[in-house]
This record gives structure tokens, C-alpha cells and sequence, in this order.
């Protein structure tokens, strides 16, 4: 199931507000397609993102996938856990799993993510 309270992206990060912080991590079905997770590259704290351009890497025994950033803004902090523990994204994505915290980023932007239905719809016609 899709947690309802956060945003989506057509590259499958989720993104949840808490006040003026936006909390970045990859969806289920993202860490399921990826299987088991070995290594991620995480983006430095203090950079800045520019929203859909390459933050990231993620790495499993299938396959090197690039983590893009869901808003522009400013990385504030990483979850610095992963750096021992990658495999805590295939355990617990939406939430031990974040990736990253980002702050200085556009409301707008934000609320022209998409919703968890609308992520569902998007899962529903790849698979047609």
C-alpha cells in the first residue's frame, strides 16, 4: 500500500513534509524492482538539487540505479545509517529506508507531485 501522506515521482521517490523539511526516500515498489540493496551514493549535506536532475546512486545485485531529487533545494541532512546498512531501504522504505532531507525547496513545487493514487496509476500502466 501506498502511505498517503507524502508525494510521489514518475522515477519513484516519495517525499513527506514535516514543517519547513522535506524527508526523501524511494517508494516499495522502487526498492522491490531494484531487490536487494548493496550500496547507495548519497548526495552531500549543504548541496544543492535541482528538482528530476541526479542526486544519487542506489545499487543492488540486479542493478546501479541513479536517485534523482524530487525539489529543488538544499540537502540538509543524510541518512548517514545506509552508509552501513543499505538493506534497511528493502526492509523499511517509507520510513528507517529515507535517503535524504531537504530544506529551501518551493511549496508549489511540492504540491505538483503527484498524489499516492495518482503514483498507483502511473505503477498500473507500466504494467500494461
Amino acid at each position: 500500500m501506498t502511505p498517503e501522506d507524502r508525494k510521489y515521482t514518475k522515477s519513484h521517490e516519495w517525499v513527506k513534509l514535516e514543517g519547513n523539511v522535506a524527508i526523501v526516500g524511494i517508494t516499495d515498489h522502487a526498492q522491490e524492482a531494484l531487490g536487494d540493496i548493496t550500496f547507495v551514493e548519497l548526495p552531500e549535506e549543504g548541496q544543492a538539487l535541482q528538482a528530476l536532475h541526479e542526486c544519487g546512486v542506489i545499487e543492488s545485485v540486479k542493478a546501479a540505479s541513479d536517485l534523482y531529487a524530487p525539489l529543488t533545494g538544499v540537502v540538509l541532512k543524510v541518512n548517514h545509517d545506509l552508509d552501513a546498512r543499505p538493506e534497511v531501504i528493502n526492509e523499511d522504505p517509507y520510513e528507517r529506508g529515507w535517503i535524504f532531507r531537504i530544506g529551501k525547496f518551493s511549496r508549489s513545487d511540492y504540491e505538483a507531485l503527484m498524489d499516492a493514487a495518482e503514483y498507483e496509476a502511473t505503477l498500473d500502466e507500466d504494467e500494461e
